[in-house]
């Protein structure tokens, strides 16, 4: 048996994310002393093992959760489907990528960034290669990575707090569809 503090320094993991893996169901000690202190067992080390493994995917504790109670055929699938996400994120960063090496190539790319408005960058993205859809899979993939700095980067555009929304909601509809 191990106390919180040991079992969680063995993974390298804080003692407040084992008492959040507690308090969320993930992760309960089997035992606990009579002054209510946490002892972890051999099989809890075991899971907690398994927990750091599975976030090293970069899954979410929930999915965790359920690979943990998945059979072998199901975890290989979940495992899969992990996979295909993580492909699907690098091919969307490096179309990023290929867009920024393409704007560093540009010569006026001091003008254009001074005076980058919501018509210049979809002429910029059109030129460099993007069609409806793939500028689509583009704010889809910045809205999930990160919503804010999507809002962000399309007000520093001059784009309106309306379009904004219709924008942010075409991205998240789930299905490509006219643009707003």
């Amino acid at each position: 048996m191990q106390t919180i503090g040991r079992a969680a320094k063995s993974v390298g993991l804080s003692r407040s994310t084992l008492l959040y893996y507690d308090r969320i169901g993930l992760l309960s000690p089997s035992g606990r002393s009579p002054a209510g202190y946490r002892f972890y067992s051999n099989a809890d080390m075991r899971r907690l093992e398994k927990i750091v493994f599975f976030r090293r995917t970069g899954a979410s504790l929930e999915e965790i959760a359920q690979m943990l109670e998945a059979s072998e055929s199901k975890l290989g699938s979940m495992l899969e489907r992990r996979l295909g996400e993580l492909a699907d994120q690098i091919q969307v960063l490096r179309e990023q990528q290929q867009v920024i090496v393409d704007l560093l190539r540009l010569d006026a790319l001091p003008s254009w960034i001074r005076g980058m408005n919501k018509k210049k960058w979809v002429a910029l993205l059109r030129a460099v290669g993007l069609d409806d859809q793939r500028m689509w899979e583009w704010h889809v993939r910045f809205e999930e990575m990160t919503p804010g700095g999507h809002h962000d980067f399309l007000s520093a555009l001059g784009i309106g707090e309306k379009e904004i929304a219709a924008i942010r909601n075409w991205a998240t509809a789930g299905q490509f569809g006219e643009a707003p």
